[in-house]
């Protein structure tokens, strides 16, 4: 029996801008997109540098997880891209705070090193959530 898959959008992350959902349930897994280090307001890349985009890809995340009903807690895979590899140390301290606090197991992860991402961005993550 086929499952039925369902978008999950929310204003307090960017916009999905082409023919993509922010994420998509199918069953107890959320699979989100990409999301670089735009203000869902503005639609601009935020100011700074790893650690400021590192912190703004992630809340546009757990907005997108909130509004599935789910939060970092739930995340069992992240993909990280990144345009420097060399940004690796400053990008883990952020993303430690988001999914690594004490008493959580934090999820399975690929980082890669990429040659060009939408917008000039530093890095772009996306990640898949199951239910509890």
């Amino acid at each position: 029996m086929a499952q039925t898959k369902t978008m999950i959008s929310t204003s307090l992350a960017p916009r999905a801008i082409g023919p993509y959902s922010q994420a998509v349930r199918v069953g107890d897994m959320l699979f989100t997109s990409g999301q670089v280090a735009l203000d869902p307001a503005t639609g601009a890349l935020v100011a700074g540098g790893i650690r400021e985009q590192t912190t703004r890809v992630l809340d546009n995340l757990a907005a997108v997880l909130d509004e599935a009903g789910l939060d970092m807690a739930n995340v069992v895979k992240t993909t990280v891209y990144l345009k420097n590899m060399a940004d690796f140390a400053a990008m883990n301290e952020v993303y430690a705070r988001y999914f690594a606090p004490e008493g959580v197991v934090p999820p399975a992860r690929s980082t890669v090193e990429v040659a060009c991402l939408p917008k000039d961005a530093l890095l772009e993550i996306e990640v898949i959530a199951t239910q509890p």
